[in-house]
């Protein structure tokens, strides 16, 4: 059974994000702590979607955020115009000089290597996005005139104000209204929660608005935390073995929200911060579709391999409506994106299916 998406015709949008986009600051192979120079690049969980939507599937994708305006918000808004992404519903917050009151985030990452992991240091206290609120953005002239196909945000996004909680909700009632599939990354961060009311909260919020999601997408901890459905024997490290457990989690989610028309997550064994075992696996019309493993991948940076599994997932429902092949499209994309700096994607789609394919990595001349 197929998931009852919007015809492309009758649609400005492919795919609408809302979130938080930071201004990345990546040491590259050295430490945070050490660093001389810096390499900057755009990076946010919901807006990444967005970005390899458009930029490896050539998808019509925009993003819904705020920014200061000054030169650093005008830089990220660079980075995203070179990603081909629309900045329409971008909104502006005045300077204040200090960033006393409202800034740009930033976030500084490492990407580890061996037995080092990959370090995040955000720093996003009081950021314009952070401060976006109900009412901010028309969803009546967004998913109700204009019409988008799919609508994504998430966790992060969620938890990092009580405003942002707020306008999520209010942001996925809008979309569901329209008939606009609904996609969620969980997300969980225990760090962005604990200063707006912790596990506790995390909860309330995320079970809110799992009752509007179409396509819910998350690993064993995200639902654990987020939504309270308990995976008997699993660890960090879900490998394909504990798939078992992580089936019968969904199964009982899907009972419990018999609106998650698609539940999806990557699997992934870290054996170190540089080589991993990956899969993906995705539920969908009380069946599970496994994609092809990718036993040993060497990763380059690994930050923004989840968000390309969800925007290859996504290109896969619609360009073909098809669970195996979405469950595909992600594993490959996300595997792909992991072989590059940045949390963006940086390959084509010719590419991706030559992965799925089994395609090797010999020389192209």
């Amino acid at each position: 059974m197929s998931l009852p998406i919007k015809s492309a015709s009758s649609c400005r949008w492919d795919q609408i994000s809302l979130g938080e986009i930071m201004l990345r600051l990546d040491p590259g192979e050295t430490r945070i702590r050490t660093a001389r120079h810096f390499t900057a690049w755009e990076g946010g969980g919901e807006y990444n979607t967005s970005r390899g939507l458009r930029k490896c599937f050539n998808l019509r994708t925009a993003v819904c955020s705020a920014f200061v305006d000054n030169e650093i918000g005008h830089l990220i808004e660079d980075f995203i115009m070179q990603g081909g992404v629309a900045t329409d519903f971008l909104l502006w917050r005045e300077d204040d000089g200090i960033g006393r009151t409202v800034r740009n985030g930033l976030n500084f990452t490492e990407r580890g290597f061996g037995i080092r992991g990959a370090v995040g240091n955000p720093d996003r206290g009081n950021t314009a996005a952070s401060q976006l609120k109900p009412g901010d953005f028309d969803w009546e002239e967004i998913f109700g005139k204009q019409g988008a196909r799919w609508f994504h945000t998430g966790g992060i996004f969620a938890a990092l104000s009580e405003s942002t909680a707020a306008l999520t909700i209010e942001a996925v009632q809008a979309a569901k209204k329209h008939g606009t599939i609904v996609s969620y990354d969980l997300n969980y961060r225990p760090s962005l929660w604990k200063t707006i009311g912790g596990l506790k909260k995390a909860r309330e919020v995320n079970r809110e608005i799992a009752k509007y999601v179409d396509v819910m997408i998350g690993n064993e901890e995200d639902f654990t935390a987020s939504l309270g459905f308990e995976v008997e024997g699993a660890d960090e490290n879900i490998s394909h073995i504990e798939t078992d457990a992580f089936k019968k989690m969904i199964k009982h989610a899907v009972s419990e929200f018999p609106n998650f028309k698609v539940a999806a997550t990557t699997l992934r064994k870290v054996i170190t911060a540089t080589v991993n075992d990956w899969s993906a696996i995705c539920y969908h019309d009380g069946n599970f579709h496994e994609s092809r493993q990718y036993p040993g991948l060497e990763i380059m940076d690994r930050v923004g391999g989840g968000d390309s599994f969800a925007s290859g997932l996504t290109f896969g429902f619609l360009s073909k409506n098809d669970a195996q092949a979405a469950v595909e499209y992600g594993a490959s994309h996300g595997a792909f994106a992991s072989t590059t700096p940045g949390d963006t994607s940086m390959a084509t789609q010719k590419e991706i299916e030559k992965l799925m394919k089994g395609g090797s990595a010999r020389v192209v001349r």
